[in-house]
């Protein structure tokens, strides 16, 4: 008896847990890897060219609106893409080896629908679970199906409702639904 004991409990010891993986299939938010889209507003610095350089927002079509270059696309690309994308532009007319650094200063609001006190577009908070979402919503209503929070991420172009726990993490632009229970 003491034996098999001893077994067990090193057994026990040696198991490690998996990971763990978010019900969405995203892992933690980092910036390298965020995608600009509509709403996020970003700070555009070319060094030496304070008349180009500002605070702008991306509109509704995904491109940004710069001085003397006009409109360019950068929805869908991330800060590093942009970055070369503005460069590129102001290489061969305006600059001769220009150099530029972006921020995102407010990233698009995520919304949150369904069995909350006040569903609604809210401003986003970088490491935001879904529970916090809800709680900035002014939590749950007495109807609510708290087992069963869903999430519309804004990266996916299938627009998929995926099933996630209190602790997923929210990203800029998702969309989560909170359903009514019935019983």
């Amino acid at each position: 008896m003491a034996l098999t004991l001893i077994v067990i409990v090193s057994g026990v010891l040696w198991v490690r847990p998996a990971p763990a993986q978010n019900t969405a299939g995203q892992s933690a938010f980092t910036a390298q890897q965020y995608l600009l889209g509509p709403g996020d507003q970003l700070r555009v610095i070319v060094f030496g060219q304070q008349d180009l350089s500002g605070d702008f927002e991306i509109d509704g079509t995904g491109l940004l609106s710069l001085p003397l270059i006009g409109k360019i696309r950068v929805g869908g690309n991330t800060l590093a893409e942009a970055e070369s994308t503005i460069i590129e532009e102001l290489k061969p007319d305006y600059l001769k080896d220009p150099h530029v650094s972006l921020q995102v200063l407010n990233y698009r609001p995520f919304y949150i629908i369904g069995e909350v006190q006040a569903p609604g577009s809210y401003p986003y908070v970088n490491g935001m679970t879904v529970l916090e979402a809800v709680a900035i919503a002014g939590g749950f209503t007495y109807r609510a199906k708290e087992s069963r929070m869903k999430i519309i991420r804004a990266t996916d172009s299938t627009r998929q409702k995926n099933t996630v726990s209190p602790g997923t993490v929210v990203f800029p632009g998702d969309v989560i639904e909170i359903p009514e229970r019935f019983f």
